[in-house]
């Protein structure tokens, strides 16, 4: 007697299984759990907790009550600071938080975007300080340097410092090209470069030093080349942020729509493959790496033209270089993954100031949940072992197995 078949798999049995076992589910719940391992350090680091933690066996409640209130208190002074602050008795300024999050997300969105553009190649760009650096240092010269009408004074900037982003990126794609050289080692050694080469210029009169000043800063950026704002001086929101969602899309055409995305998709599946269809490899490297340079250009042009506008030194680019490589994986090396991600880290940041300035949580737990944001997406068997998920292509191993079994008999 055969078996009788297994019963068809419903539609929406389908989608969820589809759900459940793929990426967008995973960087979620690596959130969530960062976010739980974040809540155990606050309740760890308070000092009620602290206290009522001596009496547990006593009073077991004190010391619950003490958890959520440091934690709900936290978390609530997180949303406030990063999305909506319901203290404020208008909208247009109990809304501004969310503004700062998106002004934090800016250079984290167009920097992740040339990081997971480098990714979907093959190409492991961590040279993001490097590149945010020279571009900061030729779209702010450009912009202090030149008397200028405004608009034309602020494009020739953002141009300049896109360009010169680029430039340096390239170097490492030439190289990686040409020689062979790993790109992970020479984008380390130009991030090196680039910092000593502006700090040296930000030393120099006549460079990039103020006139006048000892210190190792620049003079300000001049009205005409700096981004507007969208809503109004009373906000930090600029024009930058409609430059990284225009970015977004191009980098979406670029991948999804363009022949030039999809030679660097088959160049990142399987070089040798792409190499034996008649795509020139060793060009895909470096074109991939010029537009990651100029998408991370921008990242360090949004610093000078929108949020520093009143002179930088060399920590201009604040670490989003490497928060980019977050970002990134985040994102899954997706346009649309890597806005959301820009987002949420945006929200991050300046959430975390909130919960440091109202409830004294050390903002390193903020660096901690980031990081461990970051382990979570790197294990995805462990986060489908702690929720129970099912792997991607059990259903289909199952059938097979069955199958098989099914001809034994």
């Amino acid at each position: 007697m055969t078996p009788p078949p297994a019963p068809e798999e419903s539609r929406w049995s389908r989608a969820l299984r589809e759900i459940a076992t793929g990426n967008a589910i995973i960087s979620v719940l690596a959130v969530i759990l960062a976010l739980l391992v974040g809540a155990i350090m606050i309740a760890a680091t308070d000092e009620n907790v602290q206290a009522t933690s001596a009496y547990f066996f006593a009073r077991p409640g004190d010391t619950l009550a003490a958890i959520w209130q440091s934690v709900s208190g936290a978390y609530a002074s997180f949303f406030q600071g990063a999305i909506y602050n319901f203290r404020r008795p208008e909208f247009a300024t109990g809304i501004k938080p969310l503004t700062e999050t998106l002004t934090f997300a800016t250079p984290l969105i167009a920097a992740g975007l040339g990081v997971a553009l480098a990714f979907r190649v093959g190409m492991f760009n961590i040279g993001g300080r490097g590149q945010m650096l020279v571009a900061a240092a030729a779209a702010g010269w450009v912009a202090f340097s030149f008397d200028l009408p405004w608009g034309v004074h602020m494009v020739i900037a953002l141009v300049a410092g896109v360009a010169a982003g680029a430039i340096w990126a390239g170097i490492a794609g030439v190289l990686k090209a040409r020689t062979g050289a790993h790109e992970v080692i020479v984008t380390i050694m130009l991030n090196y470069v680039a910092y000593y080469l502006v700090y040296y210029m930000l030393r120099t009169p006549g460079l990039l030093q103020a006139p006048g000043s000892s210190n190792p800063t620049t003079p300000p950026m001049k009205d005409t080349a700096v981004f507007p704002d969208l809503f109004g001086s009373g906000y930090n929101l600029h024009f930058g942020f409609i430059l990284s969602l225009l970015a977004v899309v191009l980098v979406w055409w670029i991948l999804e729509r363009s022949s030039l995305g999809f030679r660097f998709r088959a160049v990142g599946l399987n070089p040798n493959a792409a190499r034996v269809a008649g795509i020139n490899v060793k060009s895909m490297y470096i074109y991939s790496m010029l537009i990651s340079g100029a998408l991370i250009g921008l990242a360090g042009v949004d610093q000078v033209l929108g949020t520093v506008t009143t002179g930088f030194s060399s920590g201009i680019d604040a670490g989003i270089g490497f928060d980019a490589i977050t970002v990134a994986l985040l994102g899954r090396s997706t346009p649309v993954g890597v806005l959301v991600a820009g987002i949420l880290f945006g929200a991050f940041k300046a959430g975390g100031f909130a919960m440091q300035a109202a409830n004294g949580v050390p903002i390193d737990i903020v660096l901690v949940v980031q990081s461990l944001i970051v382990l979570f997406i790197a294990a995805p068997p462990l986060v489908r072992a702690i929720f129970r998920l099912p792997a991607p292509g059990a259903r289909q191993s199952q059938a097979r197995a069955a199958k098989k079994k099914e001809a034994a008999r």
